[in-house]
């Protein structure tokens, strides 16, 4: 949770650093390097739409992996 108030804090301020500590150093951060300079608000936009599918995208992970998991094989050395 700490991440996440740090992570958006430091996008409100600058929003290719954000885009950086989710992304990397890619097409992603340079599409909001010159939306940022261009008008800095869309810059935002495009910094926190990131972050959401982020932070979605592991939330439905954990999810699946956690209550989906198939049940374990019976196998040598298991007992029925």
């Amino acid at each position: 949770m700490i991440n996440v108030i740090l992570l958006v804090i430091i996008t409100i301020f600058i929003p290719p650093v954000g885009v950086f500590l989710i992304k990397g150093c890619g097409a992603d951060l340079l599409i909001n390097i010159a939306l940022t300079l261009l008008v800095y608000f869309p810059g935002h936009i495009h910094a926190f739409y990131l972050e959401y599918k982020h932070f979605h995208r592991q939330d439905q992970m954990a999810q699946t992996t956690a209550y989906n998991q198939p049940p374990p094989q019976a196998g040598y050395g298991t007992v029925h």
